[in-house]
């Protein structure tokens, strides 16, 4: 087995039988804006996930996963999903860390039995979304639905507000 972060992210998306392509990225241009601005992708295409931890109480880690023209509701929508009293982005060094994987590369799949993983609802009203590689060299572009199959996984209404431009 391919033990590298993008391995783990194939395989657990090939164990869920999720047809995905691998789309080259120049690593400098995976964060979100330049991704954009550069691929010609929508913003409402391209899922960012983002590492959320428990600012109290047990250790709770989750991976969101929003649409990149959302802003994730934290201590709204994130809080009430994981019902806990505080919640507050993981910082880079600890979402690499928990992941294994590159920020601008951080996907809702492959992850650490530990991390739960919840989708925004508007994510599932694509035929295609793009998800990040593992690393920052790789997108994927993915099927939603694989979402409803993968383990440790919940999908919220509302987890995610669009933002006004």
């Amino acid at each position: 087995m391919d033990d590298t972060p993008d391995g783990r992210l194939r395989a657990a998306l090939d164990a869920l039988q999720a047809g995905y392509e691998v789309l080259d990225c120049d690593p400098d241009l995976a964060d979100t804006a330049a991704f954009l601005a550069h691929y010609g992708h929508a913003a409402d295409t391209v899922v960012n996930t983002l590492l959320v931890v428990a600012k109290r109480g047990p250790q709770t880690v989750a991976a969101c996963a929003v649409l990149a023209d959302s802003r994730l509701d934290v201590n709204g929508a994130v809080r009430r999903a994981l019902a806990i009293p505080k919640a507050s982005f993981a910082p880079p060094e600890q979402t690499e860390a928990l992941t294994g994987m590159q920020l601008g590369g951080v996907a809702p799949f492959g992850l650490p039995d530990e991390v739960r993983v919840l989708v925004d609802a508007r994510v599932l009203a694509h035929p295609r979304v793009i998800v990040g590689g593992g690393t920052r060299g790789v997108k994927l572009a993915v099927d939603p639905e694989v979402f409803r199959r993968a383990p440790r996984t919940w999908v919220v209404d509302g987890l995610a507000h669009v933002m006004e431009s």
